[in-house]
């Protein structure tokens, strides 16, 4: 016996069958395409991304059998940017490194700066003061200089005399005897010696006698005028030099004379320095030795 089915019951079956596989291959070509472009859209990410990155960095399969899944994009991108976060960290850190080196390097080059820079005007001070002490002792070395000159000059002085006075004492027939005219002449004589410093007095006794008695005669003349000069007015005796000179003739710029007399002839020797250092008594006397009668 044949079974028969009707009509109306195969086609709601045939129907549920075609939407059945319509649904199947719906998804499935939805995937493909989707699959078909993302591996366009792939190479096109892969040629923007460095080559180190990519020499580095292989890329995962994803999705289904493989293939990109849209949903999986992000995904996909951060498994790609991680590595190049990592790259960019590290740079950070080293540029950082080289940061902190480039401070600590310029520190101490300040450091070094600011040491040098002391070091310097301590040298500047110091050659500042040197140059004030060699200024210094330049300036004692030209007192010191102009004292040694003051000093030669004084010292060259010492025996340099000029003729201030002189005065001549006459004696009757060469006896030692001082007349009344004589001693008022000796005692002008004495009191122009007032005020005076390093001076000597020389003395030259003159007689007409000729050879030894003449010597003798004129050296006791000398002789006695020296006596009245130390005894009456305390002229010093160092200060009176006498010489007997007997019948020597008289010498003088004019003409050369004979003795005539018995006299003596005294002149006034005044040092120069104390002449021209008059102003000042205690200096002469401290420099030329001698006291003031």
């Amino acid at each position: 016996m044949k079974t028969f089915i009707a009509p109306r019951i195969l086609f709601p079956c045939r129907l549920a069958l075609v939407l059945l596989a319509s649904a199947i291959a719906i998804p499935a070509f939805a995937q493909q395409t989707q699959s078909t472009a993302g591996s366009q859209s792939t190479p096109s990410a892969t040629v923007q991304q460095p080559s180190s990155a990519t020499s580095s960095v292989a890329a995962p399969k994803e999705g289904f059998w493989g293939r990109v899944n849209v949903f999986a994009r992000k995904k996909w991108v951060n498994n790609r940017v991680d590595p190049l976060k990592g790259q960019l960290n590290e740079l950070d850190e080293v540029n950082s490194k080289n940061g902190r080196d480039i401070q600590d390097v310029d520190r101490r080059s300040q450091a070094g700066i600011r040491q040098a820079q002391s070091a310097a005007d301590a040298a500047n001070q110091t050659a500042t003061l040197a140059g004030s002490q060699a200024q210094k002792a330049n300036a004692t070395a030209q007192g010191a200089a102009g004292h040694v000159d003051q000093l030669n000059t004084t010292v060259s002085g010492l025996d340099q005399y000029r003729q201030a006075s002189d005065v001549e004492v006459k004696f009757r027939g060469g006896q030692p005897i001082l007349s009344v005219a004589a001693r008022k002449q000796l005692d002008e004589f004495a009191a122009s010696l007032t005020g005076h410093q390093g001076y000597i007095v020389e003395i030259e006794g003159r007689s007409p006698l000729a050879s030894t008695a003449g010597i003798q005669s004129s050296g006791r003349l000398a002789e006695a005028v020296k006596r009245y000069l130390v005894t009456e007015h305390q002229i010093p005796v160092y200060r009176l030099h006498t010489v007997a000179l007997g019948n020597a003739p008289v010498m003088s710029e004019e003409e050369t004379q004979k003795v005539k007399a018995s006299s003596v002839h005294i002149r006034l020797m005044e040092n120069s320095l104390a002449a021209r250092e008059a102003s000042s008594p205690h200096d002469v006397a401290s420099s030329t030795g001698a006291e003031r009668p």
